[in-house]
C-alpha cells in the first residue's frame, strides 16, 4: 500500500503526518486490500473565516476509486470528519463485495411438496 501526503498552500509536518497515519490504521484495520492512499491537505484563501480548511483523500481499491474531501475551521478536525465519511464509505463497499444474502436453492420453500402433501 502506498501512501502519498502532500500539501497546497501548506506545510506538512510531522505531527500532521502522523495523525492522518494514525487515523487512516482504522481504515486498513476496517478493510487490507487498499492499493493506494492519497491525502491532499490544503488551506484556501476564502474571505469568510469558515471552513478554511480542507482535506481530501483518494483511495485506490481493487476495481473502485473513493474519494472523499472535508472542510472545516481547524484542520485536525477536518481529517477527523474526512476519516469518518471514508470509514462509512470503506464499510458500505466492503459489505457490497462481501454480500452474503444470495439464498442457495436448496433454502428456497418448495411449493409443489407441501401443496401435494
Amino acid at each position: 500500500m502506498n501512501l502519498t501526503i502532500s500539501g497546497h498552500h501548506l506545510e506538512v509536518t510531522p505531527a500532521i503526518r502522523d495523525y492522518v497515519q494514525n487515523k487512516l490504521e482504522r481504515i486498513k484495520r476496517h478493510f487490507d486490500q487498499v492499493i493506494d492512499i492519497a491525502v491532499i491537505l490544503s488551506v484556501d484563501n476564502l474571505t469568510e473565516k469558515e471552513k478554511r480548511q480542507k482535506a481530501e483523500i483518494n483511495l485506490r481499491l481493487s476495481g473502485k476509486t473513493v474519494f472523499v474531501e472535508s472542510c472545516s475551521q481547524d484542520l485536525y478536525a477536518a481529517i477527523d470528519t474526512l476519516i469518518d465519511k471514508l470509514d462509512r464509505q470503506v464499510m458500505k463497499y466492503k459489505d457490497k463485495v462481501q454480500d452474503h444474502k444470495h439464498l442457495a436453492a436448496k433454502h428456497f420453500p418448495d411449493d409443489g411438496v407441501q401443496a401435494a402433501a
